[in-house]
Formats: structure tokens, C-alpha cells, sequence
């Protein structure tokens, strides 16, 4: 069975994606399309708008066959470890291609790009190098990868595929690479139309009249009757975690420096997004610091962190009739276990995702419910 990867996080689930599944479907009719989707926190360091299951549902009835979860620890990163554990569990699964959006659509000049990454040890250096003249971390990217190759990429999804053509490469996986041309602006918070970014819905998603002509009517319903989750509802919790813990540079990806600056301006702020804009610098992205108070907020610390850094199982969402076949015809052939729910028997990144799933809900009405799902067989199920 032929099989088309796409790495995600749907938060939420918009027009753009659905065309990207049609093109992959008009490219691959007969492939199974397997998705590697962020849980309920996603790349970003924030909350997911509506929980992991319901957006591997409407990836299901958007057209996708398979969804399975990248666990927190690598959803909530930088790219790199995003891409790995996006790539790999792809790779694990036996998928054949891994389509990306791209803006420039211009595959062979990525892939030349990544190689020199690779190849050349100065390229980290060079990142360093323009970091400490304050650049932030895309910008230093940019510019390095200008001064090896003499390409510009300043691109979000170009610089993102470069990272996977990269894990690709280093670990020699099997899996190609193909690249979709990317039809709106990732990073515009401006809603422009049917075609609108997520993180233009996402500002705008407290009048679903203003976004409903961006996204299908399906996530419209889901956004409808769901829980939204959003960074605001958790911030008297952060705000409590910060005054309280005496070493918050214990915490995965809190520096010193950051934590010096988090404990002077805790009191000074009265919201999630003050606090992210009075601590941020020139060294310190605006995600980066996002990703690092998520750390904080779930308690997630450095020592934790140390043991979850390989992947340690496959983590069903949501499957059709197609994609339950596509299980039943490699499953023998997958090395990491395939599970469906957390059971007693579960290991340290398991827990990391029940422990998560419980701040997740921690502001909500519904936590006893969304937790419950954690153990309970929740996948969607789609039959053909």
C-alpha cells in the first residue's frame, strides 16, 4: 500500500490544509495519507484551540487516513526536534513520501541547502555568531545559510522543510520528500479571506462569524460546541508557578537569564502575552520564551527532559477504514509498540502526556472528562 506523510498541527484545522489534502490527493489518489500531529500544546509553547482528538477527528473527515500524536516533549520545541519526531515516526510507520507546503516550491534549491547544513560545521557557528549581534534565531538562520550557500531562505514552511530534508538526510530514512506550493502566509495575523493562516484565525477566533468563510464547516461546529483553549486561561497558574519555585531555571529550556527576568516581572504583568513582551530580547525569541514558560507551566524540568529524548512508542488518534488497513498490513514490520490509550504499564513519555493532558484541562469545567480520555480507547474511528 502506497502511503503519503504530512507533519501538522491543524490548531485549528483551516482551508489551507484542506487544499493541501486535495492536491495530495489529486498527485496520490490511491495513497493512504498518513498525519504526525502535535497533542494539546503545540510547537508554538502554546494550547491547542481544541483538544488532540477532535482535530485528528476533523483531520479524518478532511480526508486524511491515519493520524498519530508527536508527543509533547518534541511537539513543544524547536524545529529540530519537531522534525525528528515528525520524520521518524513517519519513517516507523513505512511512508513512502512526506509532502510539505513550501512558498518557494522550489525542492531541489531545500534540498541543496540542507546538504550544506550538514556538510558544513561553520553553520552552527555562524548562527551563534549572528545571534549574539542580536538577531533572533530565524533571522541568524536566514543569514547563515545566506553566507554558505548564497541562497536566501527567510521563508517559515521553506526553513521548516529544509529541517526535514535534514533529519532525512542524517538519519538516512527512506522517506521522500515533496513539496506543495504554499498559497497564504504562514505568519499573517491579518485574516485575508477564504485563505486565511492559522495564527490569523487563531487572533480572530473569539467571532466565529469572522472566520467562518477561512475554515470548513466542520472545525466551524467543532469550535462551536468545544472547550477553547487558550494561553490567557492559564496564566494565573504560570503566574503562581514563577512567584513560588525558587529555581525556575531547573525547568526545560529556562536559562538563567530568563529566569531572573521572569521572577522580576511576574508582578509587574497581568497577563500571559505582557509577560512574554517585557522578558523578550534580542536573544530570546518571542516563541522561544513561549516554549519555555509552557516548560514551567506543566512542570516539565531539564532531569525529565533527559529521559525523553528518543521516541518511544506510536500513538493512534484517529483512522478510517483505509488507514486501519494500512496498520493491519505493516503493524509486524513496525518497531515501536502501537497503542490506543495509556494503560497502569506506561512509561515516563506516557506519563509526560497524562501529566500534560491534566494542565491542559486544569482552567476547564471538563478536566475530569478530557482526562478520562487519556485512558479510555478515544480514537476516532471512521468507517469507509
Amino acid at each position: 500500500m502506497a502511503s503519503v506523510g504530512i507533519i501538522a498541527e491543524y490548531n485549528p484545522l483551516h482551508n489551507g490544509h484542506i487544499y493541501q489534502i486535495q492536491e495530495i490527493k489529486k498527485r496520490y489518489p490511491n495513497d493512504t495519507i498518513i498525519i504526525a500531529m502535535s497533542g494539546n500544546f503545540t510547537q508554538r509553547g502554546e494550547p491547542a484551540i481544541i483538544n488532540k482528538w477532535s482535530r485528528a477527528q476533523l483531520a479524518i473527515e478532511a480526508g486524511a487516513d491515519l493520524v498519530v500524536e508527536i508527543p509533547y516533549h518534541f511537539a513543544t520545541q524547536s524545529a529540530d526536534y519537531f522534525s525528528y519526531a515528525g520524520i521518524t515516526l513517519l519513517e516507523q510507520l513505512k511512508v513512502e513520501k512526506l509532502i510539505f507546503g513550501s512558498e518557494s516550491n522550489n525542492l531541489d534549491s531545500i534540498t541543496e541547502i540542507a546538504k550544506a547544513e550538514l556538510k558544513d560545521d561553520n553553520f552552527d557557528k555562524l548562527v551563534k555568531i549572528y545571534s549574539k549581534f542580536g538577531y533572533n534565531y530565524p533571522t541568524a538562520l536566514s543569514l547563515a545559510l545566506k553566507d554558505l550557500t548564497g541562497k536566501i531562505i527567510d521563508t517559515p514552511n521553506d526553513i521548516l522543510g529544509i529541517t526535514y530534508i535534514k533529519t532525512i538526510l542524517k538519519y538516512k530514512y527512506k522517506i521522500k520528500p515533496e513539496s506543495i506550493k504554499r498559497i497564504n502566509n504562514y505568519n499573517n495575523k491579518e485574516l485575508t479571506g477564504k485563505l486565511s493562516s492559522a495564527t490569523a484565525i487563531r487572533e480572530n477566533i473569539d467571532n466565529l462569524d469572522k472566520i467562518k468563510e477561512t475554515i470548513p464547516n466542520t472545525t466551524l461546529k467543532q469550535l462551536t460546541k468545544e472547550t477553547l483553549h487558550k494561553k490567557e486561561d492559564y496564566f494565573k497558574f504560570l503566574k503562581y508557578k514563577i512567584i513560588t519555585e525558587q529555581h525556575l531555571e531547573q525547568y526545560h529550556l529556562v536559562e538563567k537569564d530568563l529566569a531572573v527576568k521572569l521572577k522580576k516581572e511576574i508582578l509587574c504583568v497581568s497577563s500571559y502575552e505582557e509577560l512574554i513582551q517585557k522578558v523578550k530580547s534580542k536573544h530570546q525569541t518571542y516563541s522561544k520564551i513561549s516554549r519555555a514558560l509552557l516548560q514551567i507551566l506543566c512542570n516539565y524540568k531539564k532531569e525529565d527532559a533527559q529521559k525523553n529524548q528518543q521516541l518511544a512508542y506510536i500513538r493512534l488518534l484517529a483512522f478510517n477504514t483505509k488507514g486501519k488497513e494500512y496498520l493491519n498490513r505493516y503493524k509486524k514490520e513496525i518497531t515501536l509498540p502501537i497503542i490506543s490509550k495509556i494503560s497502569k504499564n506506561k512509561n515516563k513519555m506516557l506519563e509526560l502526556e497524562l501529566n500534560t493532558t491534566k494542565i491542559y484541562t486544569l482552567p476547564y469545567n471538563n478536566s475530569e472528562q478530557e482526562y478520562k480520555k487519556e485512558y479510555q480507547c478515544n480514537l476516532y474511528r471512521k468507517e469507509n
